[in-house]
C-alpha cells in the first residue's frame, strides 16, 4: 500500500488501526428491502466489500427491516442475488436488523432506566410543531418528565399492545435546544400493529432507523459504518446511542458522496408507476438502472467495479455521465467476446457470377484482436443480406460503401462489384446486383487493386431471423429527467425499437446471458427473460461508439 494514493476513507482506517481504536475491519451493506438495487447502491456494496477484502476484514450483508410497512420478501431475495452478481461475498454472515429486535428492546429499557428516553403521548403533528426550527430551538413535551417508574410502565404496555397505532411513542431525551435538530428529542419506538415479514406478530411496536441502526453495528461488531452523505447530521446521534447503550468499542460512522448519474430515474416512486403503468416490462426492464435491469441489458460486474472505480470516492457530490459506464462495458467486453454477422435493417444482395447452388464455407476469425478466441466457419452463397445503410444509389461524399460501379470487400469473403438495382413500385431498392472476383477471397494472399470498403453480411440461406430490441435511454436527455410544471418524467418514445434481424446461424444457438459483440452494429446479450431455445431475444448492451473520454 506503500506510495498509493489513498482515498479519505481508507486514510481513517490507517488511523484508525495505527491508534489502536479497533483491532479489525468489519464493513457492512444494510440495504431496507423496500425495492430494488440500483447502481448507486452498486458503489455502496463494492466500496463496503472492497474494504473489507482489502484489510483482512469481514464483510456482512444485513437487512435493515425495521420498517414492516413498505417491506417484502421479493425484494430481500433480488437484493441478494443482485449483490452475489456483483461478487461482493457475505459468506455465512447474512443478518436481519429484526433479528436484534429483543436486544433493541433491551437498550431502550436502559435508556429509560438512566433517564435517557420518555413515553410521549404528543401527536407526529405536535412533535414536529414542538421541535421548533433551524433557527428556533425547540420546546420541552409536556411528558418529559415522567419518572422512570411510569415510562417503563407505558413502554411495557406499548410492548403489550394496549395502545393504537400513533397513540403513544417513545423518545431519546437529549437536548430540545440543539442546533442539530436530529439531536431534539428524537423518537426512537413507535407502535405499528403490522404483521413483519420475519418476525409475523411477534412485535407491535417497531424501532425507528436512527435508533436500530447504531444497535445493529454495534452488535455485528463493525468497525466502520460507511454511509452516504445525508447522514452527516445524524451522526452525533448515531454516537449518543451507542454510546448511552454502552457498547464497548463502539462503532464509527463516516460518510462518503452518492453516485449520481445525470438523465437517469433511480427513485423508487417513480420506477414504481413506470411499472405498473406498463411503460417498463418490471423493475429488471433493461432501459433501468436497477442492477437487475443492467444485469439483464448485459453489463457485467466488471463493467460496473471499473465505473465506481472511475468515479471515486470523495466527501463531495458529482455527476456522473451515462457514456462512462458505457465506456466500461465497450472495455470489458471487447477482447472477450466473438465478433459475429447480424443483420438488422436487411438488404438483399445477389451475386450474378456465382454459382446457383454452391455452398462455400469461410474461415472468418472470432475477435481479430484477440486470436484466442480462434475462428469459425460462415456459410456464404449467391444470395447474401447486407445493411440497408451499406449501399447508396448516389453516394454522399466520402461514401466508401456500396455503390453503382463500386467495388468493396464482403468481410472474411471476396470483393464484389454492384452492377445493378432492382425497386419496388414506389422506386425503393430492395435488392442489389453484383459480380465478385473469385481472386480476391480472404486470406488468400491477394495482392491486386485495393477497396476502401468492407461491409458484413449474411448468407440468405442460413440467416436465421431473430428479435433484436434496440435500447435508448428511457429519458429524452434534451429536456431532462423531470417535466418542470408537473414533476412528470420526460419519457423517451424511441426509448426501445424492436427490429426483425437476420444473425448468422451460430448465432442461433446463443444462450440466455450470452454476449457478442455484433460488428458495426454494437455489443448485444440475448436476453434472460424472454428468449426460448433455439429463438434468442437480443438486446443491445451499447453501441460501439463512445462519446467519452477518460481523464487525463
Amino acid at each position: 500500500m506503500e506510495g498509493e494514493s489513498r482515498n479519505f476513507i481508507e486514510q481513517i482506517i490507517d488511523k484508525d488501526l495505527a491508534e489502536g481504536r479497533f483491532d479489525h475491519v468489519q464493513t457492512r451493506f444494510p440495504p431496507e428491502p423496500n425495492g430494488y438495487l440500483h447502481i448507486g447502491h452498486a458503489k455502496s456494496i463494492l466500496l463496503n466489500y472492497g474494504l473489507a477484502q482489502q484489510y483482512n476484514g469481514k464483510f456482512n450483508m444485513r437487512f435493515d427491516d425495521t420498517n414492516p410497512t413498505k417491506e417484502k420478501i421479493e425484494f430481500v431475495e433480488s437484493i441478494k442475488q443482485d449483490v452475489q452478481w456483483l461478487g461482493a461475498d457475505w459468506e455465512d454472515r447474512l443478518f436481519f436488523a429484526s433479528d436484534y429486535f429483543p436486544v433493541m428492546y433491551d437498550c431502550a429499557e436502559k435508556l429509560i432506566m438512566k433517564g435517557k428516553a420518555y413515553v410521549c403521548d404528543l401527536t407526529a403533528e405536535q412533535i414536529r410543531e414542538y421541535r421548533g426550527t433551524l433557527t428556533e430551538p425547540g420546546k420541552n413535551s409536556p411528558y418529559r418528565d415522567r419518572s422512570v417508574e411510569e415510562n417503563l410502565k407505558l413502554f411495557r404496555e406499548m410492548r403489550d399492545g394496549k395502545y393504537a397505532d400513533g397513540e403513544k411513542v417513545l423518545r431519546a431525551k437529549i437536548d430540545m435546544a440543539s442546533p442539530n435538530i436530529n439531536m431534539r428529542d428524537p423518537v426512537i419506538y413507535r407502535v405499528a400493529h403490522m404483521t413483519h415479514h420475519n418476525t409475523g406478530d411477534q412485535w407491535c411496536i417497531y424501532p425507528m432507523y436512527d435508533f436500530a441502526h447504531p444497535i445493529e453495528d454495534a452488535v455485528e461488531k463493525i468497525s466502520h459504518s460507511i454511509c452516504t452523505l445525508e447522514f452527516e447530521d445524524h451522526r452525533p446521534l448515531y454516537d449518543w446511542v451507542v454510546q448511552e447503550c454502552e457498547f464497548t468499542q463502539p462503532p464509527k460512522q463516516v460518510e462518503f458522496a452518492k453516485l449520481y448519474l445525470n438523465n437517469v430515474v433511480t427513485g423508487k416512486r417513480y420506477i414504481k408507476k413506470l411499472v405498473e403503468e406498463g411503460i417498463v416490462d418490471g423493475w429488471d426492464d433493461p432501459r433501468l438502472v436497477s442492477i437487475s435491469g443492467l444485469r439483464r441489458r448485459g453489463y457485467t460486474p466488471e463493467a460496473i467495479k471499473m465505473f465506481v472505480e472511475l468515479a471515486g470516492v470523495s466527501k463531495s457530490n458529482s455527476i456522473c455521465e451515462m457514456a462512462m459506464l458505457e465506456y466500461c462495458i465497450r472495455e470489458d467486453l471487447k477482447l472477450k467476446k466473438p465478433r459475429m454477422m447480424a443483420i438488422l435493417n436487411p438488404l438483399k444482395l445477389v451475386i450474378d457470377n456465382y454459382p446457383e447452388d454452391q455452398v462455400e464455407y469461410l474461415d472468418a476469425p472470432n475477435n481479430l484482436e484477440n486470436p484466442e478466441l480462434g475462428s469459425r466457419q460462415l456459410p456464404f452463397c449467391k444470395e447474401l443480406y447486407i445493411e440497408q445503410e451499406d449501399f447508396m444509389e448516389v453516394p454522399i461524399k466520402k461514401y466508401f460503401r456500396l455503390f453503382p460501379g463500386n467495388e468493396v470487400r464482403l468481410m472474411n469473403a471476396y470483393f464484389v462489384k454492384c452492377t445493378d438495382v432492382v425497386k419496388d413500385e414506389n422506386g425503393n431498392v430492395i435488392e442489389v446486383h453484383c459480380t465478385y472476383d473469385p481472386e480476391t477471397k480472404s486470406g488468400s494472399g491477394f495482392e491486386g487493386r485495393k477497396v476502401k470498403g468492407t461491409i458484413h453480411w449474411v448468407s440468405a440461406r442460413h440467416a436465421v431471423p431473430v428479435e433484436v430490441r434496440l435500447y435508448e435511454n428511457i429519458i429524452d436527455e434534451e429536456k431532462g429527467v423531470y417535466n418542470k410544471e408537473d414533476g412528470s418524467l420526460n419519457l423517451n418514445p424511441n426509448s426501445l425499437v424492436v427490429v426483425e434481424g437476420l444473425v448468422e446461424p451460430d448465432l442461433a444457438k446463443a444462450e440466455a446471458g450470452e454476449k457478442f459483440q455484433f460488428v458495426r452494429n454494437g455489443f448485444f446479450c440475448v436476453d434472460t427473460k424472454d428468449s426460448k431455445p433455439g429463438k434468442p431475444v437480443f438486446n443491445r448492451i451499447v453501441s460501439l461508439k463512445s462519446s467519452f473520454k477518460l481523464p487525463k
